[in-house]
């Protein structure tokens, strides 16, 4: 009797559809919202050119990875959980705020129009896509080599760190602002799905506390229970504008209009695109440990294609493979998820579905997904490290939590500033005797030790990923007695360090030329980092090989 192969499709998809498809959901929510919200960056543009192009490279993508996953079960004869992939939160969020806000301002200020305006940064975005595609596709080709220098706590350190951090903690504060909401749909979730206790009827975990967290959040809304400061003001059931055709085109012209004028974020852009690398091959690691082996380049690959599809298209928003690889095979999926996910973000944004949901769903009922997965990161990083190397892994957390501390004390500093500047400038119409006392006040809004912490904080935050990785690769190094390859890690902290790779001194955490920073505002103390970190870096990397050389003198 001939052994059944396995099936590319089982329950577990279902949840893992939810999670997965939501989770980008999440992110188009965020991209919408902070063009709309914080910048008034046009809803046309954003609803009928950026979301259909995005939501193409995540077409892609999520077909491919699924013919890769069935093709690997088939070759094997083993179960195989497909590789997630999906909008990249971080850079998402960078290329909404630090390229296309910026981008859209600067042009009205010149005079254009808000659409105007709006169509040329969002010709910008598509441009930086490219170059961030071609970084990509240049270094999948060196992935598997990485995978195999850098020790499994480096490689999944700093996914730990982002999972606790930004798909753990901050979820958690959207779900404590509307609790009984997000709280109800968490504990549907953490009965599910942690505990792994089924749920009556057999309904899925993920699915059925989204849909719960949707039905609580218009019910008490409409009684008008919610709270009225809340973070996620209620405004009623989004209107649905009927199904419209918006497939995505290539737009070659774009490019030649915004050649020049793309430029100045490219510095931006590239680094978005060298840390969905990093991710990749740490996520193939995660997926590898547990049993999916799929090759890095493979995997890699394939998101640098998704990319500059998505740019070619008019997407403005990365793909990357999710670290969440292991909470969807916990929940039993397969392949069938990420063809469903691909298939239902791709189509659905074309035809203007993608707009409706994300206007429809709350935050408060989608974030317990984001928390269980952060948490299965951590834990799974845990699980597949060497106990020896516990304390590599415990380095590699704290640069993602200084960065989380440094953005959420960056808007109150800087709003701090912005309000403090605002009252300085009205003070010439008072006599000085009057002014001093409100100047000396002013000056004490934010105390000196805070503002030196924020600095060294800010500092110690940028370039997160690649500090977590350098520092626990060096911790693991010294662990297993490999002094050389321990002082070949400081040596790349401090040419990391140098450029701004690492411990970047700019607020929005750009590379530079140091020896070109003061021209770009940059003043004081800050001037210096560059050269003083670089140069501890090398004294580290010449210590560790001096103490180990001392210490067997010692002993012989």
């Amino acid at each position: 009797m001939t052994q059944s192969k396995p099936r590319w499709a089982a329950s577990g998809d279902w949840n893992a559809f939810f999670a997965l498809f939501l989770d980008n959901i999440v992110n188009l929510v965020i991209l919408s919202s902070i063009l709309m919200l914080g910048f008034g960056f046009p809803k046309d543009i954003i609803f009928h050119k950026i979301l259909p192009g995005t939501a193409l490279g995540v077409l892609f993508g999520d077909v491919v990875y699924s013919i890769m996953a069935i093709r690997l079960s088939r070759r094997t004869g083993q179960v195989v959980t497909a590789m997630p992939l999906g909008l990249d939160t971080p850079s998402t969020i960078g290329m909404a705020v630090a390229v296309l806000g910026p981008a859209f301002l600067s042009l009205r200020g010149q005079g254009m129009s808000p659409d105007g305006a709006g169509d040329l940064a969002w010709k910008i975005g598509m441009a930086s896509m490219l170059w961030m595609g071609g970084i990509k596709l240049i270094f999948s080709f060196i992935g598997a080599t990485i995978q195999k220098v850098i020790p499994t706590a480096a490689l999944l350190g700093s996914l730990a760190g982002v999972g606790i951090v930004w798909l753990a903690a901050d979820p958690l504060i959207h779900v404590y602002d509307l609790p009984f909401i997000g709280l109800i749909a968490l504990a549907v979730l953490t009965f599910a799905l942690i505990a792994k206790l089924e749920l009556p009827f057999h309904l899925p975990g993920a699915a059925m506390a989204v849909v719960l967290g949707i039905v609580l959040y218009y019910l008490l809304g409409e009684l008008k229970l919610l709270p009225k400061d809340s973070m996620q003001v209620y405004k009623g059931f989004p209107a649905f504008e009927g199904i419209h055709f918006l497939l995505p085109f290539p737009t070659p012209a774009a490019f030649q209009e915004v050649f020049g004028r793309v430029i100045p974020y490219l510095p931006l852009a590239i680094p978005f695109g060298l840390l969905t690398i990093v991710g990749g091959i740490n996520v193939t690691e995660g997926a590898r440990l547990v049993g999916d082996d799929f090759k890095t380049r493979d995997i890699l690959l394939t998101e640098a294609f998704a990319t500059i599809i998505a740019g070619v298209c008019g997407g403005v928003a990365q793909t990357t493979p999710y670290i969440g690889h292991s909470a969807y095979r916990q929940m039993g999926a397969r392949s069938a998820y990420t063809l469903f996910t691909g298939i239902a973000v791709g189509l659905g944004a074309s035809l203007g579905l993608v707009g409706f949901i994300v206007d429809l769903i709350p935050r408060a009922a989608v974030d317990p997904i984001l928390i269980f997965v952060g948490l299965e990161i951590l834990a799974l990083s845990f699980r597949l490290t060497p106990k020896d190397h516990y304390m590599a892994l415990g380095f590699a957390l704290i640069p993602a939590i200084l960065s989380f501390v440094h953005i959420k004390l960056k808007l109150l500093i800087q709003n701090v500033e912005r309000v403090s500047g605002g009252i300085s400038s009205t003070l010439s119409n008072l006599k000085p005797e009057q002014a001093r006392p409100i100047q000396d006040a002013l000056s004490q809004l934010i105390p000196v030790q805070i503002s030196q912490e924020y600095q060294v904080i800010g500092v110690l935050g940028q370039g997160f990923i690649l500090t977590s990785m350098v520092w626990a690769a060096t911790v693991a190094y010294l662990i297993e007695k490999r002094f050389l390859a321990a002082s070949i890690a400081m040596m790349a902290a401090a040419v990391f360090t140098f450029f701004g790779f690492m411990h970047s001194v700019f607020p929005d955490g750009n590379v530079y030329l140091p020896w070109t920073i003061a021209s770009q505002g940059i003043s004081g103390r800050a001037l210096a980092i560059p050269y003083e970190l670089a140069l501890c870096y090398i004294i580290m990397a010449a210590l560790f090989p001096l103490l180990y050389a001392a210490q067997k003198k010692r002993a012989a």
